[in-house]
């Protein structure tokens, strides 16, 4: 087994979790905060949208059982690329989308991915998610994680309301 780790910014991360937990070869999926410079941030903090935080699942997989590539294909599925303002009715810094990269291969595959997203022109404006060096990644707090299988209720209302699901029935289909 190769473990690698993966890191998304997706908007929410309640709604980032279980789109990758029923892949084989996920070994875990953590909700928690990336790409700013506070150390050890809270969720309050991090919705001041003052830490340089997002909002992000770190997954850690078997690549020889899921490559990186399948994951990206997952994550395009979950957002909205084209908004840099944040995903759906969540608003600013820490609900931007963001691959984050731990290694130059990474790096490269996510800029061929996001290359493919753009020239397959599906979406009319372009595509706003970045593509970033990882940072140091905070896990968020115990209520947080895995929070679609604590709060079913909660999580699907969220997850219809905030316009997430109607988006991604519009726009994507699942990977195979």
């Amino acid at each position: 087994m190769a473990e690698q780790l993966a890191t998304f910014a997706g908007g929410c991360f309640w709604c980032m979790v279980k789109p990758f937990d029923r892949y084989e070869g996920v070994i875990s999926v953590v909700s928690g905060y990336t790409g700013g410079d506070v150390p050890n941030p809270s969720y309050e903090l991090v919705c001041t949208n003052t830490t340089g935080h997002r909002e992000a699942v770190q997954i850690t997989f078997d690549d020889e059982v899921i490559s990186y590539k399948t994951l990206l294909d997952i994550f395009w599925r979950q957002i909205d690329p084209t908004d840099a303002g944040g995903q759906f009715f969540d608003r600013g810094e820490s609900y931007r989308t963001a691959i984050y990269v731990h290694s130059e291969e990474q790096r490269e595959i996510a800029e061929q991915s996001k290359h493919e997203l753009e020239a397959s022109r599906k979406f009319d404006k372009p595509i706003q998610t970045e593509i970033l060096p990882a940072k140091a990644f905070y896990r968020a707090e115990e209520e947080h994680q895995d929070y679609y299988k604590k709060n079913p209720a909660h999580y699907n209302r969220y997850a219809v309301g905030s316009g997430r699901e109607r988006f991604k029935s519009e726009n994507w289909s699942e990977p195979k």
